[in-house]
């Protein structure tokens, strides 16, 4: 179900536990620089002149053995600063102990590197990228491919660093593998999705109450109940308005529908909560003061797992729970939560969700191509299934009905919601890749979960 994700420190101490480290250093760089070159020539065979750009550290040194191995197989190759001109340009400039921002003449040379119109395979990591982050305090290298060694590195998979990577292949080159505080979230995960029984019944399947809607907004709840019961939970009441409770009825035919009063809203909720395993709160629900104090009530009172999403985030506040909440913002409402600016949040995306946890003690969903799942005290979980169909309006709403299943059925809160952020890539990678709208995900979580009977988890 997961994957190491290394940190610079991580891979230092996995080389420093090679038998007879530092002395077979040596023999390490020689697998990775051989690795790169296996590549090239398996991705670029006709690439005839390649220029190899090689730093002075052990990056350097991975990059002068794969310009060795090229020549070797007939390859015409350079090492130089200079890469316009050529067919493919290697980039072997920083490695994993890169951190902070280009000094200028190194900066230059990425620049010239990403002007020179040549595809770009990076050795371990594109130079400029922070291996442990993914941030990037300058200009980074735009790779096509990127070799790596041993492991995925953090920063190849979280952003603005994975938009930098293209696709990368992990090559073996004899090291330990081990326990890493990130890991990667794989399909494998949807293997354990708690099955039905033959004594279950649509109670016992998982019991979810959806909270939201407004005037105009009343297709958001309507997404996320049906996306619970598309997500395999068994009986889902969706409370509204009064006013949108027409809309909603003809929105969403299977879950029980309810009407909010503007007086006693709250009762009326922790009624419907008192049998359920989960509440999602939040989407279409608007940002008046009635509304905020719905949520900060739900919060203080439901004794169930809560989901909160959307306008639930505005004006959000910690609350003392016993019960767990999770949390699924996009990167401009984990800005207005923490109270940065969304360029912040953007280039630092895994300091962000993990402020965001502890201050809250929610389990914390930054949603994108790479959503983080961050649970408090933990390692984040990294799910990278998110594809550019999905952003569209809705999807997010969507997302939050299967995490609001996948609670009902009794996963552990980090736990489901990993699972539903993959579960919701797959379902998106059955649609079309383009008019996407967040109704087909729904339709398409059946299949995307049948899938996966009969998968062995890992």
């Amino acid at each position: 179900m997961f994957e190491p994700l290394y940190t610079a420190a991580e891979m230092r101490a996995a080389e420093e536990r090679y038998p007879g480290f530092p002395e077979t250093a040596g023999a390490l760089m020689e697998r990775a620089g051989n690795a790169v070159a296996v590549e090239v020539m398996r991705a670029y065979p006709l690439m005839r002149r390649i220029a190899v750009v090689c730093g002075g550290g052990a990056n350097g040194g991975d990059g002068r053995i794969a310009a060795r191995v090229l020549r070797d197989a007939g390859f015409l190759v350079d090492e130089t600063d200079e890469p316009a001109g050529y067919d493919l340009v290697l980039d072997a400039l920083f490695g994993t102990g890169f951190h902070g921002a280009p000094r200028p003449d190194a900066a230059a040379l990425i620049d010239r590197i990403n002007a020179c119109g040549a595809p770009v395979v990076a050795v371990d990591l594109p130079s400029g990228v922070d291996a442990s982050t993914g941030e990037m305090a300058g200009v980074a290298v735009e790779a096509e491919l990127t070799v790596t060694f041993h492991g995925a590195k953090v920063g190849l998979l979280v952003a603005p660093g994975r938009f930098q990577a293209g696709r990368v292949v992990v090559a073996d080159i004899g090291l330990e593998p081990d326990a890493t505080r990130a890991r990667h979230v794989t399909d494998a995960i949807l293997a354990s999705l708690p099955a039905r029984s033959s004594r279950d019944t649509k109670h016992t399947a998982g019991t979810v109450v959806v909270v939201g809607g407004s005037v105009g907004m009343t297709g958001a709840p309507a997404l996320v109940a049906r996306a619970a019961l598309r997500a395999d939970a068994g009986y889902v009441t969706l409370c509204v308005p009064e006013g949108c409770l027409a809309v909603a009825e003809s929105l969403a035919l299977e879950p029980v529908k309810v009407g909010l009063p503007e007086v006693g809203a709250l009762e009326v909720v922790l009624s419907r909560a008192e049998r359920a395993g989960a509440v999602a709160i939040g989407p279409g629900l608007g940002r008046h003061p009635w509304a905020q104090e719905l949520v900060r009530g739900v919060l203080a009172n439901v004794t169930c797992p809560v989901v909160v999403d959307a306008d639930g985030l505005f004006g959000l506040e910690a609350a003392a729970r016993s019960a767990p909440t999770v949390l699924t913002p996009h990167a401009g409402e984990l800005a207005r939560l923490l109270g940065v600016s969304l360029e912040w949040v953007s280039a630092h995306r895994l300091e962000a969700v993990s402020m965001c946890a502890e201050r809250f003690g929610a389990v914390t969903v930054l949603k994108g191509a790479d959503t983080l799942v961050q649970v408090p005290g933990q390692g984040v979980l990294v799910c990278d299934r998110g594809r550019p169909s999905l952003a569209t309006a809705g999807t997010g709403d969507v997302l939050t009905g299967i995490v609001a299943a996948f609670l009902a059925k009794g996963m552990e809160p980090g736990h489901a919601a990993a699972a539903a952020a993959v579960a919701h890539g797959c379902a998106s990678a059955l649609c079309p890749s383009r008019g996407l709208i967040a109704s087909d995900v729904v339709e398409a979580l059946v299949q995307a979960l049948a899938r996966t009977e009969g998968m062995g988890a890992s």
